[in-house]
């Protein structure tokens, strides 16, 4: 998997001053679009079109710097106007293009490579599942994304749930885990930059099509593959550790890459907090290398 995507970096710095076309990526990377765009941010920390972005800019400060003119480097590097590429410019290096023509000063950002470091520290089990089609009931909320510690904003979502929300949501439960859930969904693109939003959905599962009441959301889940991790220590931060531990160093040797669908976690008992039991499941397909 890591080969593949190194491969479709290596055809992302061939393209710098042209369009990048994800249908080629998809091929070149053997995944999805929406996979890879997921497992690049995981693994290095930046969105995809960030790193495109500081790429050309970087590239833009060479051609700068060897006597390009500031209208030149906009138009190689994509920017509609000379006035649009030197305010990305400023904001990326923190001075003007022109700067870096007169005094030399230059500021860079080198290519990409990635690579897998397995870390110790956090033991996860795990299972392969295939399920069929079900529906999310519950509380929904757009909350900031946060990696450590607990998520005031779905505290406070959780306390929002009224006695007779409650017992409508558990009414529906009819499948595992008969219990109340956490979701979430439609991530933004800054995700492990721990920045902008996601959807977080608390709630039950019902392989039920119902429309609910009392102010109730609905997620639909089609049917998928599922990969159920198990884990056990202090909780939050076993869980928190666990998420980025299965994309980062399980999903890249694993032969899955990810389904676009909500992630599911659940907890057991929370009287004793150093030692919950927690369990994941994140929607997986197995992956098709077309090189």
């Amino acid at each position: 998997m890591l080969k593949q995507m190194n491969e479709a970096l290596a055809y992302i710095e061939a393209h710098l001053e042209k369009e990048i076309d994800e249908r080629e990526l998809e091929r070149i990377a053997g995944t999805s679009i929406y996979h890879f765009r997921r497992m690049f941010s995981f693994l290095s920390g930046f969105t995809l079109g960030e790193y495109i972005r500081k790429r050309r800019l970087s590239n833009a400060a060479a051609d700068l710097h060897a006597g390009m003119s500031v209208t030149e480097a906009a138009f190689k590097y994509g920017y509609d106007s000379a006035d649009g590429f030197s305010r990305a410019f400023k904001e990326w290096a923190g001075i003007n293009p022109s700067t870096v023509q007169k005094s030399g000063m230059l500021k860079s950002f080198p290519k990409l490579t990635l690579q897998l470091i397995i870390k110790g520290g956090v033991e996860m089990e795990y299972r392969i599942e295939e399920k069929q089609a079900f529906t999310i009931i519950g509380v929904k909320k757009r909350v900031a994304i946060q990696f450590e510690g607990e998520n005031e904003e779905i505290m406070t979502l959780a306390k929002s749930i009224s006695a007779e929300q409650r017992e409508e949501m558990r009414s529906y439960a009819d499948m595992e885990p008969h219990q109340v859930i956490n979701a979430p969904f439609n991530f933004d693109e800054g995700r492990m930059d721990e920045q902008g939003s996601l959807d977080h959905m608390i709630g039950f599962l019902t392989a039920k099509n119902v429309e609910p009441g009392n102010g109730l959301d609905r997620v639909e889940v089609p049917a998928l593959t599922w990969a159920v991790f198990t884990a056990e220590g202090e909780f939050p931060r076993v869980m928190q550790e666990s998420w980025g531990k299965i994309v980062s160093e399980w999903l890249p040797s694993s032969g899955y890459e990810l389904a676009e669908a909500p992630e599911i976690s659940f907890t057991g008992d929370l009287s004793d907090p150093a030692h919950v039991k927690s369990e994941i499941w994140m929607a997986v397909r197995k992956t098709t290398l077309t090189k």
